[in-house]
């Protein structure tokens, strides 16, 4: 887990470096005792040790506002007595570190070595690998207390990685730890066996000697028990180790470090151990890599792959071990034969019951014995301990498929994206990776890509070693299908049809029952995820569309469809309505977890031209995708949704559901394509008028006005939510004609009416709209209003919204001049941006050279703007906004460089040609082509139309470079008379003045002609 709130290695709250001695005092004060908090005398104390302020209490007020202005309003909260912090143990560090300090020890008295390490290494992970200077200070206390907590962490880790007999990672640990504690009989007990291990037994012999002279100098006393008997065991010669049919591996073993960690502890501390998982997961490479690792002297490998029935498995298993019956019971016989070893049983899924009993009845003969099988099901023994096997990392599986296809074709071109496009649709599945690989023989790496859809036909042909169910992806599926009963593969037929993953619930409309999907999970056909309050069913890909083609083969699409659309139709009618209600977070979390799945049933009810399921399936993903102000996912709902819709005449039960979906439709149409807005506008006025006290009655009600007057009157009436909405579309419409002094206005006083009405989303996406439109004088009120925003989007996960607010508060503090809180927020921003595409297009770039400059670091300000248009000029995005924000970046550039007196320094920049390429630029990218000429060339037409664009950007320094130009021109009649000229064009007309003006000016000056931003700096939410 992410702590949230670091103390020891730096101080930072989420990632973002907390700046001011006194606020980090703050903090470690609260931390100390992070459940009942600090006291007000307490802090002012700590706080002020010297020298209290004249007004102690107001003094740490102030103190505690600064912090929460900079940290956020909820992290530091108010107590009777004083403060605390809002977080939990897991979310501070310096109380982490004492959780993972007890789950070590904890684990290493039950003898979880593997849960030891991991979490003594999860709490030195916490310190950093540096340790911070020594101060006396609150912090440098805290950070003090904390050190004998590091030392025992350093401690668990070198004893866990020392009963994992991981010995070459363990000495050099173990060797400092004993030198510090030279009477740690716990520690030398494993240093001992770590130097027999790595350097042999005359080392550790010679260390035991040396202890035990001089504790019977120094003390007149012997080594304790436990020494005692490792220097016995150093003296006892070691049993040749016999391994019986393991065969040696033709290949390394990629990626299974961890497992292989985990099943050997396992078998030390468990009778009977399983690697459980999916057919081509790689468990017998496993099984056989930890068996010629074990520390038994005997070990035997027997596979049970040919092996017919339950009852035939006894008889494989004593064939094998060569043990011939006597008089005695033959499972007494192979418990005998057996003794102390490890036996190996693999592939004991199709007789699972034989290998079960067998394995039963030998662990209660024999103490010694262990006993590790492979299977795709558990064995169902109480003395078993599971490993469910993991599919490989991302990582690893590009990896092996290079290995494995360089093997296959040296010199094979494998370029890195296309090597990752593939793995990503193999499931982490070592055989379908090597599959897959060996088909570079005679096709390149795009060609298998782009197969990838006919997996099954693809992926065939392996090594003809490899056993005759490995050689296709499909025999290694078919191998588990086959083990299903009737019952199991129809509830895998069925339950293919979701992409998604599936509840419980969902698997009961399908009358799948639990035990049905228990048994599926024990064949590791279906994995099981939590997901907070409920767990969700998956299938990897590869199983899916094998059942999916079984489902084909059976004729059972038509009727598995039909109760697809049933379940997903019922899921939007249960819950649309709560997307926009009071508990609308915990209705996103539940429609954002069917996602795929309803999005899958709208393709196929529009395919079907199915009204109710349109309806229903609009108004719960469109409802999601809203909220979310996804509106990349609404743009498609206009078109052949939006057919469905106007041809579907809802029954009445049905109405409410059916008007969610058509006014949804309506918005998006009118947000992305106005020109397309007219059937979606009529199909929702088709409907019987409803009540405006919801936000779909109010837009419904504002969708049938036939102009802006009808809208201003709905705007003067009394329900709130009505008000909110119609002053909003007002706002839109005054942005729309250039007025946004009465944008503002009209935002405003929807928010103002909003009140306490609708949920926080609602009330959140009124101050989005109040903040985008607040000037450049009002930054202070635009950074409350984002704030507002950005508590909301973050708490409904949605993150690229999220992220869009962020930058918006970047650019808020940049104007602003709060240099320090808009540094924080642009490492906020690059910590989760969700798509790098700022990084992409030099948008974070450009916010470094504006800080730099306002720090009057002009040389790097400038250079950065320099490499912000090479960016800009490289990007091959040829859209519209594209280039829009290529020209927008180069004048910006243009401007900077004017304002330090260093046009000199981009002399290949003509700003008169920026426009050239762009048929139909952004008014911010016109604004910005005109000024950064006017700053260039000064002249009044060009500040004027300009102006009438808007600001180009609004970077501090190209306003402070305008502002220079137009102080030289708006005295002049050119620019008065080009203000008149002006005036009066609309939005519509503004980019094609601008491109033909600038062309003007490339031919007076004898110059001819020669991506989206991410971020754009006024953040628009619907």
């Amino acid at each position: 887990m992410t702590v949230q709130l670091a103390l020891l290695a730096r101080v930072a709250y989420r990632g973002v470096d907390v700046v001011g001695p006194r606020v980090q005092r703050l903090l470690a004060l609260l931390a100390g005792e992070l459940r009942a908090g600090q006291s007000s005398d307490r802090l002012i104390d700590e706080l002020w040790p010297d020298e209290r302020p004249e007004h102690p209490t107001k003094a740490l007020q102030a103190l505690v506002f600064r912090a929460r202005a900079a940290l956020g309003p909820d992290l530091i909260v108010s107590t009777p007595r004083g403060y605390r912090l809002a977080l939990a143990d897991e979310d501070v560090d310096t109380s982490a570190v004492l959780l993972r300090a007890s789950e070590a020890a904890a684990a290493a008295r039950r003898g979880a070595h593997p849960v030891a390490l991991e979490s003594a290494e999860a709490g030195l992970a916490l310190f950093g690998a540096d340790t911070p200077a020594a101060a006396t200070d609150p912090l440098g206390e805290l950070r003090a207390d904390r050190a004998g907590t590091r030392a025992a962490l350093h401690r668990a880790r070198a004893l866990a990685l020392a009963r994992l007999e991981r010995w070459a990672d363990a000495i050099g640990p173990l060797t400092e730890l004993a030198a510090d504690a030279p009477r740690d009989e716990e520690l030398l007990v494993e240093l001992l066996r770590a130097e027999a291990a790595t350097q042999g037994p005359a080392a550790a012999l010679a260390r035991y000697d040396t202890y035990r002279r001089a504790l019977r100098d120094e003390l007149g006393a012997d080594p304790g028990p436990q020494l005692q008997a490792a220097h016995a065991e150093l003296l006892r010669p070691k049993a040749r180790a016999e391994h019986h049919g393991i065969p040696f591996d033709p290949n390394p073993l990629l990626g299974r470090d961890a497992d292989l960690a985990a099943v050997t502890a396992l078998i030390r501390t468990s009778r009977v151990t399983s690697i459980i998982g999916i057919g081509g997961l790689g468990k017998t490479r496993l099984a056989q890599a930890v068996a010629r690792a074990a520390d038994r002297t005997t070990v035997h490998f027997v596979p049970l792959a040919g092996v017919a029935t339950d009852d035939d498995v006894l008889g494989e298993v004593m064939t094998a071990l060569g043990v011939v019956t006597g008089p005695t019971d033959a499972v007494d016989a192979l418990a005998e034969a057996l003794g102390s070893a490890l036996l190996v049983l693999d592939n004991c899924e199709h007789v699972i019951r034989g290998a079960a009993e067998l394995v039963h009845r030998l662990v209660a003969r024999s103490r010694q014995l262990r006993v590790l099988t492979t299977s795709r099901t558990p064995l169902g023994l109480s003395s078993e301990a599971v490993h469910l096997l993991p599919e490989l990392s991302p990582e690893n599986s590009e990896e092996l498929f290079r290995q494995r296809a360089l093997a296959v074709r040296p010199g094979a071109d494998l370029p890195d994206d296309v090597v990752r496009e593939v793995c990503r649709h193999l499931d982490g599945l070592p055989l379908a990776v090597e599959l897959a690989a060996a088909r570079i023989r005679a096709l390149s790496v795009r060609n298998i890509a782009d197969r990838l859809n006919k997996r099954f036909t693809l992926l065939r042909g392996g090594s003809r070693d490899a056993p005759e169910r490995h050689r296709t992806l499909s025999a290694v599926i078919d191998w588990s299908w086959h083990l299903l009963t009737p019952s199991s593969q129809a509830a895998m037929r069925a339950l293919s049809v979701f992409p998604g993953g599936f509840t419980g619930a969902a698997a009961e409309d399908f009358g799948i029952d639990g035990d049905t999907l228990e048994h599926l999970v024990d064949q590791s056909l279906l994995t099981v995820v939590e997901t907070g309050s409920e767990l969700r069913f998956r299938m990897l890909e590869t199983v899916r569309e094998f059942s999916a083609l079984r489902r084909a083969e059976s004729g059972e699409t038509d009727s598995v469809d039909d109760r697809f659309l049933a379940w997903a139709r019922g899921f939007g009618v249960a819950h649309h309505e709560g997307l926009f209600g009071p508990d609308f977070i915990r209705t996103v979390r539940l429609v954002r977890a069917e996602q795929d799945n309803l999005a899958l049933a709208l393709r196929i009810a529009v395919e079907r031209r199915d009204g109710p399921t349109v309806a229903a399936m609009v108004a719960a993903v469109g409802g999601l995708w809203m909220v979310e102000s996804n509106l990349g996912k609404l743009l498609p709902l206009v078109d052949d949704p939006g057919w469905v819709l106007s041809h579907y005449r809802p029954a009445p039960e049905s109405v409410e559901v059916a008007r969610v979906a058509m006014v949804l439709t309506a918005i998006s149409a009118l947000l992305l394509q106005p020109e397309r807005a007219v059937r979606s506008i009529v199909t929702a006025r088709r409907l019987p008028p409803t009540a405006p006290t919801t936000l779909i009655g109010a837009a419904d009600a504002v969708l049938r006005c036939r102009d802006l007057n009808q809208v201003r009157e709905l705007a003067e009436r009394s329900e709130p939510m009505l008000g909110a909405v119609a002053n909003s579309v007002l706002s839109y419409s005054a942005e729309g004609t250039g007025d946004r002094t009465e944008a503002l206005a009209a935002a405003e006083r929807a928010l103002h009416v909003l009140g306490d009405t609708g949920n926080r989303w609602i009330r959140a996406a009124a101050h989005s709209r109040v903040g985008e439109l607040l000037g450049i004088e009002r930054t202070d009120e635009a950074r409350m209003h984002f704030s507002v925003v950005l508590d909301v989007f973050t708490e409904l996960g949605a993150w690229a919204t999220a992220t869009r607010i962020r930058w918006a508060l970047v650019f808020a503090n940049l104007v602003a001049g709060r240099i320090d809180e808009a540094e924080r927020w642009l490492a906020e921003c690059m910590l989760h941006d969700p798509d790098e595409r700022t990084t992409m297009y030099g948008f974070d770039l450009a916010l470094r050279a504006e800080l730099a400059l306002q720090r009057g670091d002009v040389g790097t300000g400038l250079q950065l703007w320099r490499s912000v248009v090479e960016i800009a000029k490289a990007s091959d995005d040829l859209t519209s906004s594209g280039l829009s924000w290529a020209a927008e970046a180069q004048a910006a550039a243009v401007l900077a460089h004017a304002g330090a007196d260093r046009l000199d320094l981009i002399p290949e920049i003509d700003p008169a040609t920026l426009l050239a390429d762009n048929p139909a630029p952004s008014l911010s990218a016109c604004g910005a082509a005109l000024s950064a000429l006017a700053a260039v060339r000064p002249a009044g037409d060009l500040i004027a139309l300009a102006e009438r664009c808007g600001p180009g950007g609004g970077f501090p320094s190209s306003a402070s470079s305008v502002a220079r130009v137009r102080d030289r021109v708006v005295d002049t009649d050119a620019y008065r008379a080009a203000v008149e000229k002006y005036a009066t064009l609309t939005r519509d007309e503004l980019p094609t003045v601008a491109r033909t003006l600038l062309a003007n000016h490339a031919a007076l000056s004898g110059r001819g002609s020669s991506g989206t931003p991410p971020a754009p700096t006024r953040i628009r939410q619907a």
